[in-house]
């Protein structure tokens, strides 16, 4: 699967008008072809060149580049389902766009595909969280050349969503295998939903799918719920229904196609041929098209009420319907004569709403009914269900009328009481009239004198009834509307025309009034009658015949209109005057009645507000005849005639928004002429109910619709003129109206909270587009008159600080959805260019002595949150955004920097108001990444520490600001390398700028704070650079617990910040408990707790500590440490804890919790010596190069590995961690390229630890599990030999050449600690001697000879193959001539003279030797003890070989045969080494691998002690089988060999 590629076509290229730009922001120009610049300057653009292609190519192009590149990310995240989609998506917009660059398509199928592309574009920018796009006609909108307000519509729109049923239901039946039980019969397996409309299409649609089982099924703990459970699923109300099982599903495959039947017909011919059944829309569709025949009647059962019947437990009811054909649930498989409802279990009020269609043909409908039987099913019935009720309903009436649409309550019959509720939902009839009356009136013809009562008699008639007669000849129902002369029944047909069901009938009437209305005369008769209804309101008692009339006002002008129309054509214009007269008479009667002031329940009232929603369909009437301005003056006069005062709560108010609403939205004023007229009267009343808060969503439509219709382009004079006015009447309450709703409490749940958020958006945001809008009509023109309007300065302050809070306001990331980020540009560049304006009027009026803190606080606030926002921060941008933005906009972060410098200069001595408030915002804007915007704000802080320095003859305060603010900000993400440096070049030009100043303030003491305080803060940001770049990665390790320690200790001994120290102990605990580092974690917790002391001391609340004294945090630290202690198996620092809170308790006579802590003390003891522990590897790490964070660069450090973790598992986690790594073969120091290299080197060794608490580990009767703990614990030093040959090497033997370089290593602190890792703090070097090495490596095999033996006798061993294999190790090296080399090396003559000095350590070497071959004699008895019977043969072979050991050795062995037994003669030399020499522990040696070679390193890690026999010898009888009972550990005795035969001891053997 490839990456889809967009080919580069040839496109056309145009050229424009040379433009001219003004530097806003000075530049140097130092980089390659740079033109330096300077504030002011003018440049010129001389020529540019745009493409001419297909807006929608073009978006199409980029925006599959932007796709490329996520796509990519896709795969590497993992997401292979949208991975997958967006790979198809992509080919198929490719497959479109060659289709469209051919040029082949008509015009109908290009708009189709151009439609299809931007739907695909839309889709794969939601998929991808891109930003939303605004569109026309599939086309990208630029947001300059429409209104905001439009905008705002197209960004904002959301289809309307209502969950009710479409169509009919299309009906399956399946088999048991769940596949269709008539498979041949393709059209029972596919369906062609027909008329859906557009509207419906828009939002959002689902397929519901009621399975229903035949037989018995499984109890379904929702069935009361059935009815409405796919409207709950659709809400997300979905936690209480399960599915059935995992493989439980039903494939339902779906295809969109466009057109009506009868072209699907013809492009679909197979679909057709093959069999499909059609499944209508419910009901009519949106449109009645003339000719439509359709007879369906929809009948729903609801619900019912049953009682039980004599039974323990409720029905199980099933409802029978039978009719003549009906076709049950809709389309699908054939009809029958009955239809089977499901059942519900035990439910005594059961909801089916189940539908049922009834096609019933039109002659069969009079005298069918409809009958419903109800039955009771049960398992136990074998035979018939039990029938106990049935109801029934005819569908048509004696006298012609059908059953009408609604619920109906029917009678079961045989049951007492109870009720069944079928609801018969609707019907669809074209042809089949329900009503007497009107088959009355549409024979008419054939009973004239029948007329008026037929008239009467109409309004009782439906209008559903009306409009679907069918066409007669002749329009039948309009023409008879011209044969009646009463105005009241033309009325009563106009007025149902008015319902939103009979809309698509208005083209008939107006049809009628256009070609076939003839009365050109009507006009004068409709004027007058129309004014008596007018003149008669005041004083009518009933004004329900009137209002119905006023409803019909559009109707009747149109009558009005057309008959003057008519009769002006026919007479040439004559009347004109006249008619002009009585239509201004008209008018002033409707301008007198709706001035008059009623109470909110008049009828008056009421018909004031009739007339009023009727009021607005006149204008386009009167415009057929009057001018433009004589139809605004009507309008301006009759809305300027409404009571200026009304209250609150009347109906009328929210009818007035609403005929201004419509007044707006008309053609009337759309007309720039009529909106000069009208403008004043709109803006009054939108201004009243805008200042009271009334109506806002009525309000923001109004002033949507005004805005929308003022451009720039447009007539400079009226438009500015219209300008004026809406910005005198509304701009200052329009913000007054966006503070309010952002202001508003949000609600208690989280459901209302959604739904207040999404009233928020959409109100508010409407209000904030139309602000946008009028502040990006006005020019420097309306700026100077809004702020020369204010009287006073408290005026202009208020103002000022209003609109800087709206501004904060919108740039709110929460003000609009994250994906409208062209919304966002054009809501900055709008801000932007209004701070403009006002920032001189802010120097004007609020400098020098009139200057006013809280409104400059507000005007930098306000810049500095509008520079941080993340939709201007162009570097997370892609590349294609990015230029998008910049060519359009530029940076505007760079202009309000530029704008934030140019206000702090002219500050002058108010500065120091600002000094410390200011630093940490100005500081959270140089850590913008863009160098313009830092080279502008850098500066301001030489000019703080300027001014400080004059205030209090130091910048501390600056300092401690910077620095805590710095903390917060960069761990929030912010700043990078590059600021790092700039901010540290402060240092260079200190005083350049400011010359001046040097002769103010001593030059040192300026100086010397200047530059420590800048290196204290770059020290700073090293280590928070390091720390938010390691908090990027996800699991915790040794970088993020590095980087940590570092900055810690750097708020400790350099900053001396107690409370960022205490945090970022915190913040180190935390990551060692991530990392089950418990031990650590205990360390670190122990920091905060050596900072307290055991005191009432009050503590306020702090981080996740309640507020409590001194004392009892402390406690709780001491708990929690020791908890951590236990957890990390460091048992013995917890008892050392335990104590001191034991001492607190028993102070405070607390012997409750004195008791459990001795208890705790005691238990840790136990676990000291009942449990295992392991003992770490320590390990050496060297990070060197420049590309190691600050803290770990060109350091060395000693590692704490985790349990079992050996050398290479260390190496390979470390390179892990550092995957860029390179991996140092050798031990060597590096040289000075390695730690200038930009690269990274690791080099890795593992190290011994050399243990502090030497009298622990040489003291008798200590149990080897307490000796482990001071083996590893509280270890500051380590060592690690390297071993080499000095001078010429002997090839027969090695040792005698073998030297050692031991590097001993002193950490910082000890481990273990805070950390798994510290750095080495001092390195010494010394080389060991051959003869040294050769002591060393004895004293170390027998100190691990002497242990496993301990063990093998005290039982800790679970087996005994350790003692076996170091056994064999040690005495098959010796036989093969490990101790023979020793001997050749360092007994000879030779050596003894050359190395005089070396006596003494021969003479211990020879010690050595003697005591590992007596201590191998012991072991081997011990051995033989507990060997296994399998490895006997071992065994014996191991003793044989220490028989040949000991003859080497000189040790003689003589057998006899004494009572049976063996017996040997041993020629020892006799010593005491553990009171002559009392035993060290010395470390365990380590060699490189990459250091010795492979001979060496086997002879080394083999060898053994051998020496020759001393002067000072006994021969001794020992014998075999002996029980040797010794002192554990035996090792600890005087000497191994004090139990002998009790023959010897006879003879008076002296063993002293």
């Amino acid at each position: 699967m490839g990456l889809p590629v967009v080919a580069g076509c040839d496109r056309a290229w145009t050229r424009t008008q040379n433009l001219s730009w003004h530097v806003l922001a000075s530049f140097r120009g130092t980089v390659q072809h740079g033109l330096p610049l300077e504030i002011g300057d003018t440049v010129q653009q001389f020529e540019t060149v745009i493409p001419t292609e297909d807006s929608v190519i073009t978006e199409m192009t980029s925006t599959l580049r932007d796709w490329g590149a996520m796509w990519k990310r896709l795969y590497v995240k993992n997401e292979g389902d949208l991975f997958h989609r967006l790979w198809h998506v992509m080919n198929e917009i490719l497959d479109l766009r060659r289709q469209v660059l051919v040029g082949h398509l008509t015009n109908d199928r290009m708009k189709d595909v151009k439609q299809h592309i931007t739907a695909r574009l839309d889709w794969g920018n939601e998929q991808l969280s891109l930003d939303l796009v605004p569109r026309r006609e599939f086309s990208m909108v630029d947001p300059d050349e429409i209104s905001v307000t439009e905008l705002f519509k197209l960004v904002s729109y959301i289809p309307k969503t209502r969950n009710n049923c479409l169509n009919t239901r299309f009906f399956v039946r399946l088999n048991k295998n769940g596949v269709p039980k008539s498979p041949e019969k393709t059209e029972r397996q596919c369906t062609l939903f027909v008329d859906l409309g557009s509207s419906d299409l828009r939002k959002d649609v689902y397929i519901v799918v009621h399975i229903m089982r035949i037989g018995k099924f499984p109890v379904c703990t929702t069935e009361s719920e059935w009815y409405q459970i796919h409207e709950n699923i659709i809400r997300k109300v979905n936690s209480r229904y399960n599915l059935s099982g995992s493989n439980t599903g039903l494939a339902v495959s779906l295809q969109l196609l466009h057109g009506d039947i009868e072209q699907l017909r013809r492009e679909y011919m197979v679909l057709f041929t093959r069999g499909v059944s059609i499944t209508k829309k419910l009901g009519f569709s949106d449109i009645i098209m003339p000719g439509e025949m359709r007879n369906d009647l929809y009948v729903t059962l609801e619900k019912g009420e049953f009682e039980k019947g004599g039974k323990s437990v409720a029905r199980n009811v099933e409802i029978t319907v039978y009719v003549l054909d009906i076709e049950a649930a809709g389309s699908g498989e054939p009809g029958g004569d009955e239809y089977h409802s499901f059942v519900l279990y035990h439910n005594n009020s059961p909801r089916w709403a189940e539908q049922i269609k009834l096609p019933i043909p039109v002659d069969m409908f009079r005298g069918a009914h409809v009958r419903f039987e109800f039955r009771h099913c049960s398992t136990k019935d074998k035979g018939e269900k039990k029938l106990f009720g049935y109801s029934f309903v005819h569908l048509m009436q004696e006298d012609g009328r059908t059953l009408p649409d609604g619920t109906h309550e029917l009678i079961i019959h045989k049951v007492l009481e109870s009720y069944c509720f079928p609801r018969c939902n609707g019907g669809c009839f074209s042809s089949c009239v329900s009503v007497g009356d009107m088959l009355d009136l549409l024979k008419w013809r054939a009973h004239p004198e029948r007329i008026n009562d037929s008239l009467s008699k109409l309004k009782e008639i439906d209008g559903s009834e009306i409009v679907k007669v069918p066409p007669l000849p002749g329009p039948s129902i309009f023409t008879l509307i011209a044969l009646n002369y009463f105005l009241s029944f033309q009325v009563h047909i106009i007025n149902l025309l008015q319902d939103s069901k009979f809309q698509h009938f208005k083209p008939v009437m107006d049809t009628y009034i256009e070609s076939h209305f003839a009365g050109a005369l009507s006009y004068r008769d409709l004027i007058k009658v129309l004014k008596w209804y007018v003149d008669r309101i005041i004083d009518a008692e009933h004004q329900d015949h009137i209002q119905q009339v006023l409803k019909a006002t559009e109707y009747i002008f149109k009558y009005i209109i057309q008959s003057r129309r008519l009769f002006a054509l026919a007479t040439g214009g004559q009347s004109e005057e006249e008619f002009r007269c009585c239509v201004h008479e008209l008018f002033m009667s409707i301008r007198f009645f709706l001035s008059q002031e009623n109470k909110i329940t008049s009828p008056v009232t009421q018909t004031q507000a009739v007339f009023l929603r009727t009021f607005p369909a006149v204008y386009g009437e009167l415009l057929k005849i009057f001018t433009v301005r004589e139809v605004a003056g009507f309008v301006r006069e009759t809305l300027g005639s409404l009571p200026a005062t009304a209250h609150a709560e009347c109906p009328l108010e929210a009818v007035k928004l609403h005929c201004i609403a419509e007044t707006v939205e008309s053609q009337l004023y759309t007309n720039p002429e009529s909106r000069c007229i009208l403008l004043p009267v709109v803006l009054r009343l939108l201004q009243a109910h805008m200042q009271e808060q009334r109506d806002l969503v009525m309000c923001v439509r109004i002033l949507t619709s005004m805005l929308s219709l003022i451009r720039k382009e447009d007539s400079e004079p009226v438009v500015s003129e219209e300008v004026d006015l809406i910005v005198d009447s509304l701009l200052v309450v329009l913000m007054r109206t966006i503070l309010e709703i952002t202001n508003r409490p949000q609600p208690a749940g989280t459901n209302m909270r959604l739904q207040f958020q999404d009233i928020t958006v959409s109100v508010c945001g409407e209000f904030v587009a139309c602000l946008l809008a009028l502040l990006r009509q006005m020019s420097d023109k309306h700026y100077q008159q809004l702020l020369q309007a204010f009287t006073s300065k408290d005026d202009l302050r208020d103002f000022l600080l209003q609109i800087f809070t709206v501004f904060r306001i919108l740039i709110r990331p929460e003000m609009f959805p994250k994906d409208w980020t062209v919304m966002r540009l054009v809501t900055n560049n709008v801000i932007i260019t209004t701070v403009l304006y006002l920032s001189d009027a802010l120097r004007k009026n609020f400098l020098n002595e009139k200057f006013d803190y809280k409104v400059w606080d507000s005007y930098f606030y306000l810049s500095v949150i509008f520079i941080n926002q993340p939709c201007l921060q162009l570097e997370s941008f892609s590349p294609s955004k990015r230029k998008r933005v910049l060519e359009k906009y530029g940076d505007m972060r760079v202009m309000m920097g530029c704008e934030i410098f140019s206000m702090w200069q002219n500050l002058g001595e108010h500065k120091l108001n600002f000094i410390p408030a200011m630093i940490g915002p100005f500081l959270e804007v140089t850590l913008v990444p863009q160098p313009d915007l830092r080279n502008v704000m850098i500066p301001i802080f030489h000019d703080m520490m300027d001014w400080e320095q004059r205030r209090s003859g130091n910048f501390k305060q600056v300092e401690a600001k910077l620095i805590d603010k710095l903390d917060s900000l960069m761990s929030e993400g912010k700043g990078d390398e590059t600021y790092r440096e700039l901010f540290n070049s402060i240092r260079i030009p200190l005083f350049g700028p400011y010359p001046s100043l040097l002769k103010k303030i001593e030059r040192e003491t300026w100086r010397e704070s200047g530059i420590s305080l800048i290196a204290t803060v770059t020290r700073l940001m090293e280590r928070l650079l390091d720390y938010r770049d390691c908090m990027k990665l996800g699991e915790v390790d040794g970088k993020k617990i590095g980087c940590t320690v570092s900055l810690l200790n750097f708020y400790k001994t350099e900053l001396n910040k107690e409370e960022m120290y205490i945090r970022y102990i915190h913040k180190l605990y935390e990551l060692h408990l991530k990392a089950q580092n418990y031990t650590e974690a205990s360390y670190t917790l122990l920091l905060y707790d050596e900072l307290l002391e055991w005191s009432e001391r009050p503590l306020r609340e702090f981080l996740n500590y309640p507020m409590q004294s001194e004392w009892q945090r402390k406690e709780y630290l001491h708990l929690t440490i020791v908890q951590n202690f236990d957890r990390g198996k460091c048992w013995e620092n917890g008892i050392i804890l335990c104590r001191e809170l034991a001492d607190q308790y028993e102070s405070y006579y607390d012997y409750r919790n004195l008791s459990k802590m001795r208890m705790m003390e005691a238990s840790l003891y136990d676990k000291i010596m009942d449990q295992q522990r392991l003992e770490p590897e320590f390990f050496r790490v060297g990070f060197y190069g420049k590309k190691f964070p600050f803290f770990l660069r060109n350091k060395e450090f000693v590692c704490r590995g985790h349990d079992y973790e050996r050398l290479e598992a260390f190496q390979q986690r470390m390179l892990n961690e550092f995957p860029h790594a390179i991996a140092m073969q050798h031990v060597n120091q590096p040289d000075q390229t390695i730690y200038q290299a930009e690269a990274q080197y690791l080099q890795i060794y593992a190290v011994s630890p050399i243990p502090e608490s030497q009298d622990v580990l040489q003291r008798d009767g200590v149990p080897d599990n307490i000796k482990s703990f001071y083996k590893v614990n509280h270890i500051w030093r380590f060592r690690y030999d390297r071993p080499f040959h000095k001078g010429t090497k002997d090839k027969e033997n090695e040792f005698k050449s073998l030297w050692v370089e031991r590097t001993t290593l002193t950490l910082v602190q000890s481990l273990p600690g805070i950390s798994r890792w510290f750095e080495v703090e001092k390195r010494e070097l010394v080389e060991v001697s051959p003869l040294e090495n050769a002591i060393e490596v004895i004293e170390n095999k027998n100190l691990q000879l002497r242990t496993l033996i301990a063990q093998c006798q005290s039982r800790q061993m679970q087996n005994i193959n350790p003692l076996t294999m170091c056994l064999n190790g040690v005495i098959d090296a010796a036989v093969n001539g490990g101790l023979a080399r020793y001997q050749e090396a360092f007994f000879v003559k030779d050596y003894v003279v050359n190395h005089p000095e070396d006596g003494e350590k021969i003479g211990r070497l020879r010690e050595l030797m003697f005591e590992q071959a007596h201590i191998l004699e012991y072991g081997l008895a011990v051995h033989e003890k507990f060997v296994p019977q399998d490895m006997r043969p071992l065994h014996k072979k191991l003793v044989d070989q220490f028989h040949v050991m000991k003859s080497s050795l000189g040790i003689q062995v003589s057998e006899g045969h004494s009572t049976g037994a063996q017996s040997l003669t041993l020629k020892l030399t006799f010593i005491k080494p553990a009171l002559a020499h009392p035993l060290t522990y010395p470390a365990v040696n380590r060699y490189s691998s990459s250091s010795l070679s492979s001979q060496a390193s086997n002879e080394v890690s083999n060898i053994t002690g051998q020496s020759e026999s001393s002067d000072e010898v006994f021969n001794m009888q020992v014998q075999f089988p002996i029980e040797f009972t010794p002192r554990p550990p035996f090792y600890q005795s005087e000497f191994l060999f004090l139990c002998v035969c009790k023959s010897s001891l006879e003879k008076g053997t002296d063993l002293n």
